[in-house]
């Protein structure tokens, strides 16, 4: 016998854009049903980074405070291109009350959202819940009416006005939806491993390392190691692997050699890494009757500059807020459909800007030969050697929701365990 459950509200995904929203609406009275198709948190490699609008709004969530000794503060960012600085970043400098991202590994990050959901009486979480079909009125080209899952003790079908897909980068309810798409590769992919952090790095500084046509991310990771990101070609992984585990080695060699020995000793097989497919996706509507995108379901991004997280959680406390308005006004279906077109109206001018600033960075990583290396380092020394240049730059990815005002974030300073 399939079990029923029934909610306003029927959430895909339970990452940081589906608790969020899931939290957000059961604050608001609204009753909504979470189903996550993993049955723990334990994820890696998965959008650690949080930038300081994302830090402010969990803050006025409530969540930040619970979250005291699971993440790092960041406060510098630096730029080497060839083995000479040419961006420094210094977030202190950035007239905002939460100047500073942080990496905060995100079992810590959706744990508390789901605490904090079980508080309030109409918050279901059902995790190892996989959609396998939408529920429509009439017939497939209906409004959405819910959503069939498979769990372990059988089939379960979740009635609600209004289903949100948060499902991420390969949404299977956007498949489903028949919403259209393009999925846009870009001319790489990364590969990323943990590593124990260096002695000579400071534990508080986003570092990028460019040399030719090749970059690395290294991102310290609470609590005491550094996640590296490298890029290869669109689709290299086989042939990097046909060079055996020494080419890696060797490209880590020559962007960051104070990581030689360790990554020898830690990455031992190709297990011990983890590769990303590198795309963003356009979708030109974000909803149909009865259904809305969100998150990496309606824009997926890339990995620079932490943006996945950051507009994940800005897209929950948009959206939670119009839905809460359409069904208290008793508005029906039609309310709704309102909702969740005025939270892509709102929405997709500030998804736009970051993909567009993305799209340069990675264009600029990628420069190669005498010219492209010497183009790219002049154009981040004249950014660099201009203080509101930068901030300007940098405040479309950082600064997207806070107001500038006086800074009332703590500076944590702390450094990574010792590995000896």
């Amino acid at each position: 016998m399939t079990a029923e459950l029934t909610a306003q509200v029927c959430v895909v995904g339970g990452g940081p854009a589906g608790l969020a929203l899931a939290v957000e609406l059961a604050k608001r009275s609204v009753s909504v049903v979470v189903l996550e198709q993993s049955g723990h948190f334990n994820r890696s490699f998965r959008g650690e980074s949080v930038s300081p609008d994302s830090v402010w709004l969990l803050d006025r969530l409530g969540l930040l405070g619970r979250l005291d000794g699971t993440y790092a503060q960041v406060h510098h960012l630096e730029i080497l291109d060839s083995g000479s600085a040419v961006l420094n970043v210094d977030f202190s400098d950035f007239p905002y009350p939460h100047p500073y991202p942080v990496e905060l590994p995100q079992p810590a990050l959706l744990s508390a959202l789901a605490d904090v959901g079980r508080e309030h009486s109409g918050f279901t979480l059902r995790q190892s819940a996989t959609a396998v079909g939408l529920l429509r009125e009439q017939g497939e080209s209906g409004p959405v009416t819910g959503v069939r899952a498979r769990t372990p003790d059988g089939e379960i079908v979740v009635r609600a006005d209004l289903t949100v897909a948060a499902d991420g980068r390969f949404s299977k309810v956007r498949e489903m939806s028949g919403l259209a798409y393009e999925k846009q590769p870009l001319d790489r992919d990364v590969i990323w491993l943990r590593l124990p952090f260096p002695e000579e790095w400071d534990s508080h500084t986003y570092r990028i390392r460019i040399r030719g046509g090749e970059h690395g991310l290294f991102i310290p990771t609470h609590p005491d190691s550094v996640r590296v990101g490298l890029n290869i070609a669109k689709g290299g992984l086989r042939d990097l692997r046909a060079q055996g585990l020494s080419a890696l080695h060797e490209k880590l060699d020559r962007l960051a050699p104070e990581l030689s020995a360790s990554v020898r000793k830690e990455v031992q097989a190709w297990s011990d890494t983890s590769m990303l497919d590198i795309f963003t996706t356009v979708v030109p509507r974000w909803s149909m009757p009865g259904l809305v995108l969100m998150g990496d379901a309606a824009h997926t991004l890339t990995p620079i500059l932490g943006q996945g997280v950051n507009h994940a959680i800005i897209d929950a406390v948009t959206l939670a807020p119009l839905v809460e308005e359409a069904m208290a006004d008793g508005g029906g279906a039609d309310a709704l459909t309102r909702a969740c077109e005025q939270f892509q109206q709102s929405r997709e001018e500030a998804v736009r800007l970051s993909r567009a600033l993305q799209l340069r960075q990675e264009r600029l990583f990628a420069l190669d030969g005498r010219l492209g290396g010497l183009t790219r380092r002049s154009l981040y020394r004249i950014v660099n050697g201009n203080r509101a240049l930068q901030q300007r730059v940098l405040a479309r990815a950082y600064f997207q929701v806070q107001e500038p005002g006086p800074t009332v974030a703590q500076r944590i300073v702390q450094q990574p365990a010792s590995h000896n």
